[in-house]
């Protein structure tokens, strides 16, 4: 049985470029950059970035290439995604 790597994927949050693993969600792989902020609370600005992890809470949506309220803990990275925060 050989085993295959995984393929580097490179992507954009908030306009700055980032490396990932084929196969990381977007929260795994901005986690594994050292990103610990994925979008701000909407009243009192609080820093927010995951949460429950499987997506039921909804704390770290993001927009994907242009398509808001994406879980981060849910899509996958894809080459060149634009990933931004979600306001």
């Amino acid at each position: 049985m050989s085993t295959s790597a995984k393929r580097e994927v490179t992507f954009t949050f908030n306009g700055e470029t980032f490396k990932g693993v084929e196969g990381q969600s977007i929260a795994a792989a901005l986690m594994a950059t050292g990103v610990r902020e994925l979008r701000k609370t909407r009243f009192d600005e609080e820093p927010r970035l995951i949460f429950c992890g499987i997506g039921i809470c909804f704390d770290c949506v993001v927009v994907v290439n242009g398509v808001a309220n994406q879980r981060a803990c849910l899509v996958e990275i894809a080459e060149g995604a634009k990933i931004e925060s979600q306001k």
